[in-house]
């Protein structure tokens, strides 16, 4: 990997110590952006190169799809050589993430105040459950465990089923966009520093307008049936004649554009349904209304009838089906990582700078880039 891809962020080097998830999603999108990535792995690996049960020429699918465009060293940050080659490499740095325990974080040293007086401009990321320091911060933290802690998991799934965790990794992903833009920000102000995020103050910021009620109304919030918004009616999912749809009509100058394209135009004047205050008053009856009328259409003769006129609604895709649609091929969503030996697919950065394309490349063997005589004892 020796032509990394070119970016608003080349000639930056990052360290990444991390492992599963959230450390490397975030190493990740910085080494997309141009960043010098060289990832820290112990001895055995990451242990996200041996999740899951398929390989694509010789390649962890898993482990790909967080880690291209970077380098590995394999390093025994327990051992006191190893620690010497890694104090080299923060020399010339000028970011580190990590997302271990807080206690491994600092027996290795990967703080800032322990790396500060090797690289005062260093800026530390630390990706933690619950911080570096506070009461639960030893804690074990997973993206499960947090949806749990924050209420996610109880605003998901239907109001009398159970409660539902999203369907693939959000709080993980959350935290390591917002490790990402916690280390640019030190890097902008250029002074070197540590930046200690949490999975579950990620998570409680997402919820912003629902604990702002909560907070400052005494407003509980409440899992709607079909998904539907709390306070724009209709926001919902719909059964058509044929799958389901999504639709979502903000104001009241869509409302009236939407009753005139389904033939409802009383609808607009109706008291209980012209304005978007009486028409979460009377949910459940416009609700009842559009249930029975988005039954008489397929999915694609929604789309085709209400996009035209700037209505939000469509089809509810499963993943196969994004991945295949044009906007994914014409947004280049969908890339070849760049390997000899290798026809890896994966969902490409979805920052997009003008001026420069993005390459990519397969992540790196373990210990690729420095393969000669480490002594791990």
């Amino acid at each position: 990997m020796t032509n990394m891809c070119p970016g608003p962020l080349n000639g930056k080097k990052l360290i990444e110590v991390g492992h599963m998830l959230m450390g490397p999603y975030c190493g990740m999108l910085l080494a997309d952006l141009g960043m010098e990535v060289i990832k820290i792995e112990p001895p055995l690996g990451d242990i996200a190169r041996t999740l899951g049960p398929h390989n694509i020429d010789g390649h962890n699918a898993y482990f790909v799809s967080l880690n291209r465009n970077k380098k590995s060293i394999s390093l025994d940050l327990r051992s006191e050589t190893d620690q010497k080659i890694f104090h080299s490499m923060v020399a010339t740095a000028d970011g580190l993430i990590t997302n271990l325990r807080p206690s491994a974080i600092k027996s290795l040293g990967l703080t800032y105040e322990s790396l500060k007086h090797i690289n005062p401009k260093i800026a530390c990321v630390a990706l933690t459950g619950f911080g570096l320091e506070s009461e639960q911060s030893e804690r074990p933290a997973y993206d499960y465990v947090i949806q749990a802690m924050t209420g996610v998991m109880s605003l998901t799934g239907e109001p009398n089923g159970p409660p539902t965790k999203a369907g693939y990794s959000a709080v993980d992903n959350s935290a390591g966009i917002m490790g990402a833009v916690g280390l640019l920000a030190r890097l902008v102000e250029g002074k070197g520093g540590q930046v200690d995020i949490a999975m579950h103050d990620v998570m409680l910021s997402q919820l912003n307008y629902l604990a702002g009620a909560l907070l400052n109304a005494e407003e509980e919030p409440e899992r709607q049936s079909l998904s539907a918004h709390p306070y724009i009616v209709p926001a919902q999912i719909f059964q058509t004649s044929d799958s389901w749809v999504t639709l979502f009509i903000t104001h009241d100058t869509f409302w009236e554009i939407f009753c005139q394209k389904v033939n409802k135009p009383e609808w607009v004047h109706d008291p209980k349904f012209s304005t978007m205050k009486q028409r979460g008053i009377n949910r459940k009856e416009l609700i009842a209304h559009l249930d029975g009328l988005m039954k008489t259409k397929s999915s694609q003769d929604w789309e085709e009838l209400l996009i035209p006129s700037g209505i939000v609604v469509s089809k509810i895709k499963n993943l196969r089906q994004a991945l295949e649609s044009s906007l994914v091929k014409n947004r280049e969503m969908v890339v070849k990582l760049e390997d000899a030996d290798s026809n890896f697919l994966a969902v490409g950065n979805p920052i997009k700078n003008y001026g420069y394309k993005t390459q990519y490349y397969v992540s790196p063997m373990l210990n690729a880039d420095y393969p000669t005589n480490l002594n791990h004892d």
